[in-house]
């Protein structure tokens, strides 16, 4: 699977935080009965390998790797399963690795300098990171106009209401969040509450995307 088919079939990441690879199997059925069977676990955590490992195993839900900050963490995710590695800046061994092991990667980038660079990787989607501190969609607006061919994954200080925003802008590919799967209901295992907000989040996106649809 290509990054355009995982951002086409999801423009909504949850950015997830988790330390409990025995709940994993919870994590993901909260994800699926909420339509939004798509995680980005991040490496910051001991056992946020082992979650992605058991979340992957289910193959109901699209796992990548969040955080990934060298080459060896991406075999590292790859042998765990991992689909896909978000970085939070951009590191030339992290993708040559991940392109040597064909596992799409989106980089993160906040300058002209960086998008040019992932250019020259042979990328056209990166993160877009950290969104909010960076400029929010007006930062997107001026980059887009720079760089046309780049599709952008805002991920950073995003909230259930400002992510339908991001995601009416035609060089936004998908938004990351972890509203919908904050670490305090993570914590307390609120799954039933993870579902519903993945739910509302799925229909947000899907709303933005039919008025992107009219106005086109």
């Amino acid at each position: 699977m290509s990054t355009t088919d995982i951002l086409r079939g999801h423009r909504v990441i949850p950015v997830v935080m988790f330390d409990d690879a025995a709940q994993a199997d919870d994590l993901g059925a909260a994800l699926v009965t909420g339509g939004l069977p798509v995680a980005e676990i991040t490496l910051r955590t001991p056992e946020a390998v082992a979650v992605l490992r058991r979340l992957a195993a289910r193959g109901d839900v699209d796992v990548g790797a969040g955080t990934v900050l060298t080459a060896a963490q991406v075999d590292l995710v790859y042998d765990a399963g991992a689909g896909f590695v978000v970085s939070p800046g951009l590191s030339v061994q992290v993708v040559r690795r991940c392109q040597a092991l064909d596992l799409p990667v989106i980089p993160g980038v906040s300058t002209a300098s960086e998008i040019m660079a992932a250019l020259d990787l042979g990328l056209e989607t990166v993160k877009f990171f950290p969104a909010e501190a960076c400029g929010g969609l007006s930062t997107v607006s001026a980059l887009s106009a720079a760089f046309p061919q780049v599709r952008f994954v805002p991920t950073g200080g995003l909230t259930a209401e400002s992510a339908p925003r991001y995601l009416s802008h035609p060089a936004v590919a998908a938004v990351g969040g972890s509203w919908m799967v904050a670490a305090d209901l993570l914590a307390s295992g609120q799954w039933d509450e993870v579902a519903l907000r993945c739910s509302a989040t799925v229909g947000a996106a899907a709303l933005t995307s039919s008025r992107q649809g009219v106005q086109s």
